[in-house]
C-alpha cells in the first residue's frame, strides 16, 4: 500500500479509538439514566456494543465502501461460526484452569459458596454482561480499528499497537500493577492472533468470554481486579503475589505469564484449518485488464484471412495434353535421356497437311 493510502488507514484508526472513548463515555452515562443495581453493568455494556456497531458500520460504509460492513468487522455468519466460538471458548477455559490449578496444588484458595436465589439470579446477569461486555471490547480491539491500522502498519505492529493499548486501558483497574500489565498485553496479543487466524470476531469473543467467566464466576477470582463477578463462588487466594496475583487476581501473577504463551502455541494448532481457510491474503490485480480469448480469437482470424464466399456450383478443372502428344509424336525414353543432356533447341514447326 502507497503512503497516502497508509496514512488514510492510521487517520481513521484514530479517529475509531476516539470514538470507542467517546461511546464509552455516552454508554456510563446512559445507563446511569436507564438503570441501577444488578441491571446497572448489563445495560452499560449493551449501550456501548450499540454505539460501537452503529459508528464503525457507518465508518466503514462510508469510507471503505463496505456494502456489509458487520461482516466486514468480523461478525460474519458463515458455517461453523458456533463452532469457533466453542473452540475459543475451550481455550479460554483451559488457559484459566492452565492458572489455577498451581493455586490449588499449592492450597492457596479458600472458597465460600453462596447459594440464596438472587445469587443464581446475579449468576445469570453476570454471564450475560461478561458476554456482551467481551464483545464489545473485540469489536473495539479486533473489529473495525485493528482492521485499519493493519491496513497502515501491517498486522505484526498493528498486533502489537493494539495489545498494548488494551493493556493500558486495564491500567485504570484496580490494584493494577507492572505483572498485570503484562499478562494483559499477552492477553491482547492472544486475542489479536485468534482474529487474524480466522478473520472473524467468533474465535477471539468465545476465548474471551470464557476466560473471564471461567476466571470469576467458576474459580471466584477477581477478573482484573474486579471482584464483582462472583455472585456464588467467591475465593480468596493466599500465598506469595507470583503465585496468586494478589488482589489483581490470576492475571496479575508470574504464571499467567507462562500459561499465555503456551496458550498461542495451542491456538495455532487448533486454528489450522481455519488458518488455511480464511487467513489466506486477498490477491488484488493490477495492471490493464486483459481478455486472453479475444485476443486468441482476433489472432487466429488474422491468420487465416478473410474466408471466400462458399459456391455450390462445381468448379471446371481444364487438363491440357502435353506438348508433341497431339501429333502422336511421344519421345522415346532414350530421346528423352538425350534431350535432357544435350542443350536445348527450337523444335521444328509441325508441318501441316493438306
Amino acid at each position: 500500500m502507497k503512503s497516502a493510502g497508509r496514512l488514510r488507514s492510521f487517520s481513521w484508526f484514530v479517529i475509531a479509538a476516539i470514538y470507542f472513548v467517546f461511546a464509552q463515555q455516552i454508554s456510563l452515562r446512559a445507563a446511569n439514566g436507564l438503570s441501577s443495581g444488578d441491571w446497572f453493568l448489563l445495560v452499560e455494556s449493551l449501550i456501548l456494543l450499540f454505539l460501537l456497531l452503529i459508528g464503525y458500520a457507518a465508518m466503514g460504509y462510508a469510507e471503505q465502501g463496505q456494502r456489509e460492513p458487520l461482516k466486514a468487522m468480523g461478525l460474519v455468519r458463515r458455517e461453523g461460526w458456533k463452532r469457533e466460538f466453542a473452540v475459543g471458548a475451550a481455550l479460554g477455559w483451559g488457559g484459566v484452569v492452565a492458572c489455577v490449578l498451581p493455586m490449588a496444588l499449592a492450597g492457596s484458595l479458600v472458597v465460600s459458596f453462596w447459594t440464596n436465589a438472587h445469587q443464581f439470579f446475579l449468576l445469570l446477569v453476570n454471564l450475560l454482561t461478561l458476554a456482551v461486555a467481551a464483545l464489545a471490547e473485540e469489536v473495539a480491539f479486533r473489529g473495525y480499528g485493528f482492521q485499519r491500522l493493519i491496513g497502515a502498519v501491517g498486522p505484526t505492529m498493528a498486533t502489537l499497537g493494539m495489545s498494548v493499548l488494551f493493556a493500558v486501558m486495564h491500567l485504570f483497574n484496580t490494584n493494577a500493577t507492572a505483572a498485570s500489565t503484562l499478562v494483559t498485553i499477552l492477553a491482547g496479543w492472544l486475542f489479536s492472533l485468534a482474529y487474524l487466524r480466522t478473520r472473524a470476531l467468533w474465535l477471539p469473543w468465545g476465548l474471551h468470554f470464557a476466560w473471564n467467566a471461567s476466571m470469576g464466576i467458576l474459580f471466584g477470582l477477581p477478573i482484573s481486579g474486579l471482584k464483582i463477578f462472583n455472585p456464588v463462588i467467591t475465593t480468596n487466594a493466599v500465598g506469595p503475589v507470583w503465585l496468586t496475583g494478589g488482589s489483581y487476581g490470576p492475571e496479575g501473577s508470574a504464571v499467567a505469564v507462562i500459561v499465555l504463551p503456551v496458550l498461542m502455541i495451542f491456538l495455532m494448532k487448533a486454528t489450522r484449518d481455519y488458518a488455511h481457510k480464511y487467513a489466506q491474503p486477498v490477491i488484488v490485480p493490477g495492471g490493464i485488464p486483459v481478455d486472453l480469448d479475444a485476443i486468441a480469437r482476433r489472432q487466429h482470424e488474422a491468420g487465416m484471412g478473410a474466408a471466400a464466399p462458399a459456391s455450390d456450383e462445381p468448379k471446371l478443372v481444364q487438363i491440357l495434353p502435353a506438348s508433341g502428344a497431339l501429333n502422336g509424336n511421344y519421345p522415346s525414353a532414350e530421346a528423352k535421356a538425350g534431350d535432357d543432356l544435350a542443350p536445348e533447341s527450337p523444335r521444328p514447326a509441325p508441318e501441316e497437311k493438306p
